[in-house]
């Protein structure tokens, strides 16, 4: 059943109902085949690209439609629920474009947003490495200043779209400087010297390429650097907070299927003559399942209205991810419980969408970072009110 939203005007209206309908109709009858065959699907982002879904918060002037978060967020919702590894493939080239989109200059913006908003360049976004994934400062690839520009060394771990994105928006050390010492790069993916390893062999979202970034050597004009030298570290957070909303409105998709299929089956299986659905301990379960995901979508909408009028949504955007996510991994679990051995086999989407869930507490900073975040928020928020009573 489809989610019961409250948009803001009728173009996001039929934004959101455009990927609604390309949900149904065209990514939920391939993803099953798709996952099992790991295949990756490229067309679908060019798709996506052309029916304007991958620039929606995105200025007019490069082919976005400058739509509030809170509408691409439920666009990306409806993704998530036919098939996970676009919609995180969607939330991860929004995230790629967002550097340039908010730090790059306006003839940066001119040359290389377009064709990324309309989805003819495909991006991947090269932060975390094998020894520093939660910890980002910690990075050791380096980009060291030649006459033209730098020449980048070192690999990048865990990248989304991998050898099949067509740029990768890059972090790498120009100083020594823990937290200022670290530049944001735009890196053509044919550039001499990049290569991709194998792409991992994962437990779920298996339609979406995972490989390591090899950059050998890879030389970079000095106009491919994205902000001041030294910026990088606080671009790449900046550009998480956002990211952290995509995984989170991909999770609460996810979840409302998995509660779909579940009172589905419910209300069509029965025992001891009436349908499962009306013995209470599943009725309640699936009460519990479909409010879960009503809480998890209220927190990611609240973050993404404080970003949209311009707030802080930093603490927000991490207790969305962390709710979210977890609320994704207890309902997809209940939804084959409901559905017994049958959500065991892969007749069902739901051992899928329960192998899913799992990656969503770990990627875009893992929960136990989110907790780390929000602790910290809650720490200087109480030492700023105890400044402010002090005064």
């Amino acid at each position: 059943m489809p989610a019961d939203r409250l948009l803001p005007s009728a173009e996001a209206e039929e934004l959101v109902g455009v990927a609604r309908d390309l949900a149904r109709d065209v990514l939920a009858p391939r993803a099953a085949r798709a996952e099992a065959e790991h295949d990756f699907p490229r067309e679908t982002f060019a798709e996506l690209g052309a029916l304007g879904l991958l620039g929606m918060p995105y200025d007019e002037r490069y082919g976005g439609a400058e739509l509030p978060y809170e509408v691409y967020l439920q666009a990306l919702e409806e993704l998530g629920g036919a098939w996970a590894s676009v919609a995180v493939g969607v939330s991860v080239h929004v995230m790629s474009c967002y550097p340039l989109a908010t730090f790059g200059t306006d003839a940066q913006r001119e040359r290389w947003l377009p064709e990324m908003l309309g989805g003819r360049l495909l991006g991947g976004y090269c932060l975390s490495e094998a020894d520093a994934g939660s910890d980002p400062a910690a990075m050791r690839c380096l980009a060291t200043r030649t006459d033209d520009g730098y020449r980048l060394t070192g690999s990048k771990a865990w990248v989304t779209h991998g050898g099949e994105a067509d740029f990768y928006t890059v972090f790498a050390r120009t100083s020594d400087d823990r937290s200022r010492g670290i530049s944001c790069f735009l890196v053509p993916a044919d550039a001499p010297g990049l290569s991709a390893g194998k792409p991992e062999s994962k437990m779920g979202l298996t339609g979406s390429t995972t490989a390591t970034i090899e950059l050998d050597d890879v030389l970079v004009s000095a106009d491919r650097r994205i902000g001041d030298e030294g910026q990088g570290l606080q671009i790449a957070l900046s550009a998480l907070d956002s990211g952290r909303l995509g995984i989170a409105a991909a999770a609460v998709g996810l979840g409302q299927s998995a509660v779909d299929h579940a009172v589905h089956y419910a209300t069509e299986r029965e025992t001891f003559g009436k349908p499962i659905i009306e013995h209470q301990g599943l009725g309640f379960l699936l009460a519990e399942m479909a409010a879960a995901v009503d809480s998890a979508r209220a927190t990611v909408l609240d973050a993404a209205r404080r970003r949209d009028l311009g707030r802080p949504f930093a603490r927000q955007a991490s207790v969305a991810k962390l709710v979210a996510t977890d609320a994704a991994m207890r309902v997809t679990t209940d939804a084959v419980q409901v559905l017994g051995g049958a959500g065991y086999t892969t007749e069902f989407p739901l051992e899928r969408f329960m192998r899913e869930a799992k990656i969503m507490q770990i990627f875009e900073g893992t929960n136990q970072i989110q907790r780390m975040v929000i602790s910290r928020h809650l720490q200087r928020d109480a030492a700023a009110t105890a400044l402010w009573k002090a005064a």
